[in-house]
């Protein structure tokens, strides 16, 4: 509850830079106009944010009579949960990345979607892989999918209106002058960022609780976010999520870098916080330090992971 309103208020306030901008850049008029720019911006990811990112990653849907075993293990895993928590069957996708990663993308859990990339499941075991995608499952139960599109798609609008207060804000008629533009130029964008980082911790937070009452393993889902995080931290690069670094928010790790603590330059919380929570929401108390076993490829080592008592979630 506490990180639903705090959702609300952060959405709030990045409504509320957007439509200073606007009316920066051309008082009464220009928040109009922004305003219709953002609804009109949002109308159109509602209904295909889904469809772009998935043709962006290359995603290929894949079933139940898939002929890898592995890939089929992963649909029927993914489809149960869903049923067991009753929820309506989201289409499963995979992505020919090697680096190990997933998210789920839709309007609504009626035309959700959840993908994972083939690196995740060659990484992971059977029991780790339904871990992380109970967590992309909860982040549909919640509809932070929408929620996330939502501030991408704002947060995307208020950097073009700052680019165009950058290159017209010189008109002295304006309730800006020329330094007034391009100090709005810089400090909208940033701003704008860092309360959409802010949403998405805190979403990702409640996913990882959510996931673990989904699948009823907590310790599954922090043993694969640490080895997800040792690749990460070892510099397996995603180059379509290098080239759109928007859409990094909606992995279940950050597929640009590995982030060591919960700070505001950051998408997701630090990977040792994770873990922690999880390892409390079990009900045992978690050692000071876990190494993840995971194995690595030529050139990775595994990270320690050391393991804090304190929850997000208190």
């Amino acid at each position: 509850m506490r990180n639903t309103l705090r959702t609300f208020m952060l959405l709030a306030a990045m409504t509320a830079i957007f439509v200073v901008v606007g009316y920066m850049i051309g008082g009464a008029a220009g928040m109009l106009i922004a305003l219709a720019l953002g609804g009109a911006m949002n109308l159109f990811s509602y209904w295909n944010a889904d469809k772009i990112v998935l043709r962006m990653y290359g995603a290929r849907e894949v079933d139940a009579q898939d002929p890898d075993p592995m890939v089929r293990n992963f649909v029927l895993d993914t489809l149960s949960m869903a049923n067991q928590a009753g929820m309506p069957r989201p289409k499963v996708y995979l992505i020919a990345q090697e680096q190990p990663n997933a998210f789920a993308t839709g309007r609504n859990p009626q035309n959700a979607a959840v993908a994972a990339t083939v690196g995740l499941l060659r990484l992971l075991d059977r029991r780790e892989v339904r871990g992380v995608m109970a967590h992309e499952l909860a982040h549909v139960k919640h509809r932070d999918t929408l929620t996330m599109t939502v501030t991408a798609t704002i947060a995307g609008a208020i950097s073009a209106l700052a680019n165009i207060a950058f290159f017209f804000g010189g008109d002295r008629d304006r309730p800006m002058g020329m330094i007034g533009s391009i100090l709005l130029a810089i400090l909208a964008p940033i701003a704008a960022a860092l309360v959409q980082m802010a949403i998405s911790r805190g979403r990702e937070y409640e996913a990882d609780r959510g996931g673990a009452e989904i699948s009823g393993d907590p310790r599954a889902l922090a043993d694969a976010l640490s080895k997800i995080d040792a690749y990460a931290r070892g510099g397996m690069v995603n180059e379509t999520a290098e080239r759109n670094p928007a859409t990094g928010q909606m992995f279940i790790i950050n597929p640009l870098a590995g982030e060591g603590a919960d700070n505001l330059f950051s998408t997701h919380p630090a990977t040792r916080n994770r873990v922690a929570a999880l390892m409390q929401l079990e009900g045992g108390a978690p050692p000071r330090t876990a190494r993840t076993s995971a194995p690595s490829p030529a050139g990775h080592r595994g990270t320690s992971v050391p393991v804090t008592r304190k929850s997000p979630w208190n």
